[in-house]
């Protein structure tokens, strides 16, 4: 498999997915509806996954697909039900029929709350069990890897408020670090290049793992009092934790933890991965270094 296709390949996790690949020496083309920055080595494929016929075309010139491409949030999600059904749902149906026409390879990312009540877990999760249908019903090989909560350098702060972004500029910044919540919630964390790893090894290994799901994440206990103390600490700021009522969308006491048995498949571990403050370390001086970007 030399040419593969990363869909949304220009945004936080796609970008170190498109690293991966180019490191093994594969040929990759971004396929994006507006992409501004693209990594020089690659090419690029404009379209929009909800058109059937560019993911087609696309996915036809290709050897196989990763599939990023969605709208993300939690809470931003809750009054816009329809924009996910038609990208995550409708979207992901065009990459499913397109590979199993052209009989391509491909991996679609799974995440880890997939079982709260918000419009992006409920459609990320219908678009897996998607995938496990074609793969049962039409012999589809779609690997379905559910990344845990990635973190690391390129993620952005807005639109979407993610974890570990909002912690650490907050820190850096020296102003309070505010946790929706009691903060007990488990944080499952993976750093983006294990990710990515995952993401590529399910693409090109004959795993055969088709009628289940790949679970990418350390397996850890953190919860998101520790994960902002930690960062605090490193970040060695005199941020203070203040806790405020938890978001629409989200549960209290939520547990987001892999089945880290699940990567044997792919023959790879937590043990391999980066550790949890090994990788904030590289996370807090990325941002650091990029306060004004």
């Amino acid at each position: 498999m030399k040419k593969i296709l990363v869909t949304g390949g220009a945004g936080f996790i796609g970008s170190h997915v498109v690293d991966n690949l180019l490191k093994k020496g594969k040929a990759v083309t971004v396929f994006d509806r507006h992409v501004k920055k693209c990594h020089k080595d690659c090419n690029l494929f404009l379209g929009d996954i909800k058109d059937k016929e560019s993911v087609f075309e696309a996915i036809q010139q290709n050897d196989g697909v990763i599939h990023l491409a969605s709208l993300l949030g939690t809470q931003e999600s809750i009054l816009e039900a329809h924009k996910f059904v038609d990208v995550n749902i409708l979207g992901s149906l065009n990459v499913f029929e397109a590979c199993r026409m052209c009989e391509k390879r491909a991996v679609y990312i799974a995440i880890g709350n997939y079982w709260m009540n918000n419009p992006y877990s409920i459609t990320k999760r219908g678009g897996a069990r998607f995938a496990l249908m074609y793969n049962k019903e039409f012999e589809t090989e779609i690997a379905v890897v559910r990344g845990l909560n990635a973190y690391g350098p390129r993620q952005k702060i807005v639109p979407v408020k993610k974890i570990t972004p909002t912690f650490i500029m907050a820190a850096l910044k020296g102003e309070d670090v505010v946790i929706y919540g009691d903060g007990e919630q488990i944080m499952d964390m993976i750093y983006v290049t294990d990710l990515a790893e995952v993401l590529v090894r399910a693409l090109l290994m004959e795993h055969r793992t088709y009628d289940s799901t790949i679970e990418a994440g350390l397996g850890g206990d953190e919860t998101v009092n520790d994960i902002a103390n930690l960062i605090v600490e490193i970040s060695e700021s005199n941020s203070k934790i203040q806790h405020v009522k938890m978001r629409p969308g989200e549960i209290p006491g939520s547990v987001v933890k892999a089945d880290t048995k699940t990567l044997q498949c792919v023959d790879y571990s937590a043990e391999q991965m980066i550790p949890l403050r090994t990788g904030i370390e590289k996370t807090v001086e990325w941002y650091r270094n990029h306060m004004e970007d």
